[in-house]
């Protein structure tokens, strides 16, 4: 079943300085081969449910498995018989936009 989610994983209680924990992070979802974005607010994954799951979950252990408080938020868009849709939505609305 293939889902695009868009997922934000922040530490709690480390101070302001958070690029090295968000390094781990994005290197957990770069690692597990599933097409992401990164934006200043979040990732966007994009796979079958259960291996961007399972990289959400390895994501949130790179914070937890040193103690850190993890808060997670995160959306998804599950839609039976599509794929690429991390590219094919941005590009529609850019025809629209274009008009």
């Amino acid at each position: 079943m293939n889902t695009l989610i868009s997922v934000a994983i922040a530490p709690f209680g480390v101070g302001d300085e958070l690029s090295s924990y968000v390094n781990d992070i994005i290197g957990v979802i770069e690692e597990s081969g599933l097409t992401y974005k990164t934006t200043a607010m979040g990732t966007e994954i994009e796979g079958e449910w259960t291996d961007v799951m399972n990289t959400v979950q390895k994501a949130i252990q790179t914070l937890t498995d040193k103690g850190i408080r993890a808060y997670v938020s995160l959306n998804a868009d599950i839609r039976p018989g599509h794929t690429n849709t991390i590219e094919t939505k941005l590009q529609k609305l850019d025809h629209k936009l274009e008009g």
